[in-house]
């Protein structure tokens, strides 16, 4: 039986009765337990959306032809996955010119193989299986003993005292393969399955000329440059943040329409939560934050500094969740976010009575807690 892509650009096609264009990349997958249909997801171009092919399959079988412009990572998931309702995906290297065949069984485990640069990334996924092992089946078997009641802070203890060496294994099992195959394509592929960016950086030095400045290049180098300016950007951000910065001020428009300004409660401690309506982890911690902001009535105020949100859904969260404090809208041109060098929510900013921060805290986390008890409750 013929495969075809469902997508409007094909379904255009064929009504207005030409062929449709065949891709650049072909792929074959033979997958039990994956199910009738695929969405293969294509990522785009930076700061671009990624693009989906919806595919029929039949008992996980499918073959398509790609447009892919360079050297890329799909996803293969199934509707469910999309729809949250199952767990059912797997990637695969995706290189222009070439083709991919995938065989085996979702559930348990499957090979890749086809032209020859998927020759020589069979040899390197066989090696990474090997050395992956070890760890899997420790993982697997914590697992199995947590299910079966066994407590949790035990299993914990053990994984962290067993896991690094298991680790440290694996990475040294693909930095092998990439010294000892520095003509294949495969070893520029595989350099991303190191989790340090040190290693990563030393598995391109170990890539022969041809291989380090080929068509994989831009494969392993964006994603190192990604990683390279996104800690760049926490280092600047951090210093931002720094106790004994002073707090830049702002003058925002609080839940009634009148302007509030920062400096205006000099003399006080003041929080800046940094939150948003969409943000699942700062609604979590509301009726925490709730409790103490009770318990050090008159010692503290809380300014929320809503991100992202419009203005209705902003009001309307600090109505539902009735959050007690006062309230800022923060619009996305706003220059307070980059100021404080907020990415991530929610973000909790301590300002001490000097007008300088005391304290940051990223994310929803009990330390923060008990901070304020050390802080108010002497």
């Amino acid at each position: 039986m013929k495969k075809i892509i469902l997508t409007m650009a094909v379904a255009l096609t064929a009504l207005s009765g030409f062929a449709a264009p065949k891709g650049n990349f072909n792929l074959k997958v033979d997958l039990k337990n994956f199910g009738d249909t695929m969405i293969v997801v294509i990522p785009g171009a930076a700061h671009k959306s990624p693009k989906m092919e919806t595919v029929v399959a039949k008992n996980g079988k499918f073959e398509v032809d790609l447009d892919i412009a360079k050297p890329t990572t799909l996803q293969l998931v199934t509707p469910g996955t999309m729809r949250q309702e199952e767990t059912k995906y797997t990637t695969v290297v995706a290189v222009p010119g070439e083709k991919c065949e995938l065989k085996g069984d979702l559930n348990d485990r499957y090979d890749i193989n086809g032209s020859t640069f998927y020759q020589q990334y069979h040899e390197a996924d066989l090696a990474m299986e090997k050395a992956h092992h070890p760890l899997k089946e420790l993982q697997k078997a914590l697992t199995d003993r947590m299910k079966a009641g066994e407590n949790q802070e035990t299993i914990m203890k053990e994984y962290h005292e067993k896991a690094p060496a298991l680790q440290k294994a694996y990475a040294d099992a693909i930095m092998n393969f990439i010294k000892t195959h520095p003509d294949s394509e495969a070893s520029a592929a595989i350099i991303l399955n190191l989790d340090e960016l040190s290693l990563m950086e030393q598995a391109v030095g170990l890539l022969s000329p041809a291989v380090k400045n080929g068509r994989m290049k831009s494969f392993y180098n964006d994603p190192i440059e990604e990683i390279k300016q996104h800690r760049a950007k926490e280092a600047e951000n951090a210093k931002k943040q720094a106790a004994g910065v002073v707090a830049p001020d702002f003058t925002l428009k609080d839940i009634n329409g009148k302007d509030l300004t920062l400096s205006s409660f000099h003399g006080k401690y003041v929080l800046l939560d940094f939150w948003g309506s969409w943000c699942g982890w700062c609604i979590k911690g509301m009726p925490k934050m709730k409790e103490y902001y009770q318990k050090y009535a008159g010692k503290f105020e809380i300014i929320g500094v809503d991100c992202n949100d419009t203005d209705a859904k902003w009001r309307a969260a600090v109505q539902k969740h009735q959050l007690p404090w006062l309230h800022v809208y923060n619009p996305r041109d706003s220059k307070v976010l980059g100021d404080y060098g907020v990415s991530g929510f929610p973000t909790k900013i301590l300002v001490g009575p000097d007008g300088k921060i005391v304290k940051t805290i990223v994310g929803e986390d009990p330390a923060f807690y008990t901070f304020l008890d050390e802080t108010f409750g002497k």
